[in-house]
Formats: C-alpha cells, structure tokens, sequence
C-alpha cells in the first residue's frame, strides 16, 4: 500500500505531459497550416514532404506556450532535409537536417534571423543515426533553451530576441526536394512546474 501514495502523486505529472498535447493520429487535429499537401499523417507518423516548391509551417493551435519541453522521434527518408522546431513562433528555432545557407546538417543546433547559427557543435553528428529513428528534446525555460539528440545533451542557448509566448512548429523548408517523418510527439507544460 505503500506505493498507491507514490503513484497518485505522479499521476498529474503524467497527465499533465498528454494533456493538450497534439498527437499525430489520422488527422491533423490540433494544428494549423497553410497547404495540406506537404502533411500526411497515417498510423501516428506525420510525413512531410516537399516537391521542391514553396514550404510551410505546422503549428499547434494553442499559441500561448511560455514554458515548454517538446519531444519528438524522426526519420530522414530521401533528399536534402531542411526542418525545425520553431520556438513560440515563426522565427527562431531547433534546426532538423542541414542548414541551407551552410550546407552541413545542423541537426539540435539553434537557427536565429539575422545571427543564422550562433552556436555550432558536432555532438549531434556523433549522436546522429542516418538511417534510423532519433529522438530530439528542446526545453525552453524563459530566453533559455536546451536540446538533446537520442538522450545526449547538445546545446544550451540563452537568446536576446525569442517570443515570449507563442505557438511550436514544424517546418518543411521551401526549395527542398525532401521526405522525411516524425512521430510519438509529446509536449509539456512547465509554465505550472
């Protein structure tokens, strides 16, 4: 009986990790995007795909995130992978394949306008498995992120420009030819932590 305590204290942690958060199921329930033609979700993995025309964003509906941790699974599977996580908007964000600008995978670095890469490291590269599922973590705690790649730390960034609050993201570059997938989405609150 001891253990029944332990496990109703956890329960609201675990809720509160599921709760609101968008999954991909069969739809796109809980999102909002400008073309339908770069998103297909089928068996809880989102593909997205671009032919080499325009891009567009994926955001959640709830705009009002401040402190958060998002964690994803992705797959590359053809071309020139250029994604991200944006970070309470459209601007900065948690880089997904290779930079266009660098040519290099930037994968779990931080992409911002006007500063393009600020910090550049090569643990994801080392941590990185081409042909298989990585799982990406960003924790944005104030001005204040941190990435990790299949549980290894990569980065810590303190930005001077980040929105306050806003939505999260997922990118599909323009001008790529790509394919690529994500799935088991989580994102948390830690606004109430």
């Amino acid at each position: 009986m001891r253990l029944l305590p332990t496990l109703l204290a956890l329960l609201p942690l675990t809720l509160a990790v599921h709760a609101g958060s968008p999954a991909f199921t069969e739809s796109l329930e809980g999102w909002k995007f400008d073309n339908a033609k770069h998103w297909t979700v089928k068996d809880g993995v989102l593909t997205c795909s671009n032919d080499g025309g325009d891009g567009d964003i994926l955001f959640t509906q709830k705009d009002d995130y401040t402190d958060f941790e998002v964690t994803v699974d992705f797959k590359f599977e053809s071309g020139t992978i250029d994604s991200g996580i944006f970070l309470r908007d459209g601007k900065e964000q948690i880089q997904i394949g290779e930079s266009g600008s660098l040519k290099k995978d930037m994968t779990a670095l931080p992409y911002i306008p006007g500063k393009s890469y600020p910090i550049k490291v090569d643990t994801a590269e080392k941590v990185m498995k081409w042909k298989d599922w990585n799982t990406i973590k960003v924790r944005v705690t104030g001005n204040t992120y941190t990435t990790w790649l299949n549980g290894t730390e990569i980065m810590t960034y303190t930005s001077d420009t980040i929105a306050p609050k806003g939505p999260i993201g997922i990118q599909v570059h323009p001008k790529r030819e790509m394919k690529m997938h994500y799935r088991n989405l989580t994102i948390t609150d830690l606004s109430h932590s």
